[in-house]
């Protein structure tokens, strides 16, 4: 008798705690989850009187490799060594219209995963998003303003090894 209920108590206990994993999974695979939006700096560009001078200032004093972009900074993504990522700095010329609207002399660039789940996500939220997504062989683009008014460049790079 005392062996039966035993045997009845583990299978409660057991259902019981079987109920309750999966109530858990339930709730943490619904809308719940927040999805990942930025996810690390794609990129530091900013407005100078004389670009090629800066680049070849910063090449000649402190080494950076760069080319008529600039210098673009190689490394490995922690959750997977095997997959390269890059963060690219930019002097641009202090005439460039390309940081408008904004009248600051920065924008950062930032990496998203979903670029386009982001856009819609920021646009339900009344973020001002500038343009439209923009596709090169090197990842997707968008531009948007924060409470500031800086303009912020978002970008979903393409996978590189």
């Amino acid at each position: 008798m005392k062996n039966t209920f035993l045997v009845i108590f583990a299978i409660a206990i057991s259902f019981s705690f079987g109920f309750a994993f999966k109530t858990v999974l339930i709730k943490q695979s619904g809308s719940q989850v927040k999805m990942k939006r930025v996810t690390g700096i794609g990129g530091i560009f900013f407005k100078s009187k004389n670009p090629d001078k800066v680049k070849e200032w910063y090449k000649t004093h402190l080494g950076l490799q760069t080319d008529e972009y600039g210098a673009s900074f190689e490394w490995r993504l922690a959750t997977d060594s095997t997959k390269k990522g890059f963060t690219q700095w930019s002097p641009f010329s202090d005439s460039t219209k390309y940081f408008g609207p904004s009248k600051q002399t920065f924008m950062i660039n930032y990496r998203v995963e979903n670029l386009v789940a982001l856009v819609e996500q920021l646009e339900k939220e009344g973020v001002r998003i500038v343009d439209k997504i923009e596709t090169y062989s090197y990842g997707k683009f968008v531009h948007i303003l924060d409470i500031e008014g800086n303009k912020v460049e978002l970008w979903e790079p393409r996978e590189i090894e």
